[in-house]
């Protein structure tokens, strides 16, 4: 049995170098590209508790703002800035603004008065520790065949 090379037909490179401008502006841009992007997050499940890493660099621990409303844990924050330049000839000011928000429907196994938030090397990481009760039912243990 033979293999054939599958190709594209005739005609489509054409239109995909007309839209290649724009293409290339909305990947790039900062506006449609890295201002809108929302930091990626690693939750790990431990014995004790749940552990949410979320990588945003540049922050400060006062940018953030963290709520618990029932079980919707949010996580969002505004950051602006606003610098200036003044030289002999000319002045240069630049401006950026920085926004994001992610909720998590937490398990009903959160101790919510223990959770705790903290901020280093650009890792915002937020402890969830899991009920006494709970921790004990989920244990591993080994079932003997009868």
């Amino acid at each position: 049995m033979a293999t054939r090379e599958m190709t594209r037909p005739l005609g489509f490179p054409v239109f995909e170098e007309f839209f290649r401008p724009w293409n290339d502006w909305f990947e790039k841009s900062s506006l449609f590209g890295k201002m809108t992007t929302v930091p990626p997050v690693n939750i790990v499940e431990n014995e004790n508790d749940y552990v949410l890493s979320l990588a945003v660099p540049g922050m400060k621990k006062e940018d953030f703002k963290i709520a618990l409303d029932g079980l919707m844990l949010t996580i969002s924050s505004e950051k602006e800035e606003d610098r200036e330049e003044k030289e002999d000839r000319f002045t240069r000011r630049e401006y950026n603004f920085f926004s994001f928000s992610r909720s998590f429907t937490l398990p009903e196994d959160v101790k919510p008065e223990n959770i705790e938030a903290k901020y280093e090397d650009g890792v915002l990481k937020i402890v969830l520790p899991r009920k006494e009760e709970v921790k004990q039912s989920t244990a591993m243990k080994q079932i003997a065949v009868k």
